[in-house]
């Protein structure tokens, strides 16, 4: 029996970095994103020896054990290896993975494939006991998710996880004690058509560590740095805005509340705007772009631009001049699935 699974990578509008336990504890955070179908896949197939084997098709890279309980954390899949061993399941068995956004593109790539094998190995512990459906919910999916790269000691927040599982467009508000509270953003047809038309997603060719972005971040902000503390304060403040400005489908104020959190997330930290990433932002505001974000921490990775409308051709065109790709998209509103494969 073959079992595979997909989650949905996603973009952040605003609100990143809010989520980290640092900032959240102490003030609450709050996150707007949407998942797209950019997507993390997972499949489990049964070997006839025992132990476990686990491959990355992306970074061409694999790990195997004669035992679950061998696989030590050593800086090579360790993720993977920790949703293995949290699962407990006995067996042979060779698990691979892949993600369709880059790797350090800053669009939760790494949680998501966390969340997808976390759901495809919960349902195949429910089918092994004689359950027809998983034992756990997709918040329990993604707390655990959460909790497992906390214990590797990665640097992270949560809104990755739960746009993993969940799908869709959501408003998330993060509490002290790792507590989280999701507003599904009801969006009519209309405006998420109109957004999948107009948003360019666009990859700088520069992998990011977000770990290391955030811990410069956080940092700061301990340390009571007044510019950091005010420009995370916006980022918040901006999320919450941009949940107002889909909900009136005002896309004018959504351009506008992008540029102001660029502003405010390029003061967090020294590096999270590159001089590439500047120089498209100038390019596809000249090209008609009328919003323009830093995916993820920052660094590198994706830009996300809004268009006035009917300009997308354009800006496309300047920001492929300047040797960017652009990864086309939608909006995927299911979230994690796990199937048995025919």
């Amino acid at each position: 029996m073959v079992i595979r699974s997909r989650t949905p990578t996603r973009i952040d509008f605003a609100g990143g970095t809010t989520d980290l336990a640092a900032f959240a504890s102490i003030e609450g955070g709050a996150v707007i994103n949407a998942a797209i179908n950019r997507y993390a896949y997972c499949t489990y197939a049964p070997v006839d020896q025992a132990g476990v084997r686990i491959v990355s098709q992306d970074l061409e890279e694999f790990v195997e054990a004669a035992d679950i309980r061998d696989l030590e954390y050593d800086g090579n899949l360790d993720l993977l290896k920790a949703a293995v061993r949290q699962m407990n399941l006995d067996g042979g068995m060779q698990i691979a993975v892949r993600c369709e956004a880059p790797p350090g593109s800053g669009t939760g790539s790494s949680a998501s494939v966390g969340v997808a094998l976390l759901g495809l190995l919960d349902y195949l512990r429910a089918f092994a006991q004689g359950h027809e459906r998983s034992k756990l919910s997709r918040f329990e999916i993604a707390d655990m998710a959460c909790d497992l790269e906390h214990e590797l000691g990665i640097i992270g927040g949560k809104q990755d996880q739960y746009a993993a599982a969940l799908g869709g467009f959501n408003y998330m508000e993060f509490y002290d004690r790792g507590k989280v509270a999701v507003e599904p953003v009801a969006i009519p047809d209309g405006l998420r058509y109109d957004l999948e038309k107009h948003l360019i997603l666009c990859y700088t060719g520069q992998s990011r560590l977000s770990g290391d972005t955030n811990d410069r971040m956080i940092t700061a902000y301990k340390e009571g740095h007044e510019t950091v503390c005010s420009a995370l304060r916006t980022v918040k403040r901006v999320a919450r805005d941009i949940y107002r400005a889909f909900l009136a489908g005002d896309t004018e104020w959504f351009g506008e509340l992008l540029l102001e959190e660029w502003a405010a997330r390029e003061q967090l930290a020294p590096g999270v705007v590159t001089d590439k990433m500047q120089a498209l932002k100038t390019a596809a505001l000249a090209a008609g772009a009328v919003g323009a974000k830093v995916c993820g921490a920052g660094g590198g990775g994706c830009l996300l631009f809004l268009a006035a409308p009917d300009t997308e051709s354009n800006i496309r065109r300047a920001l492929e001049q300047m040797d960017s790709h652009i990864l086309d998209f939608s909006f995927d509103m299911a979230g994690l699935k796990v199937w048995q494969s025919q």
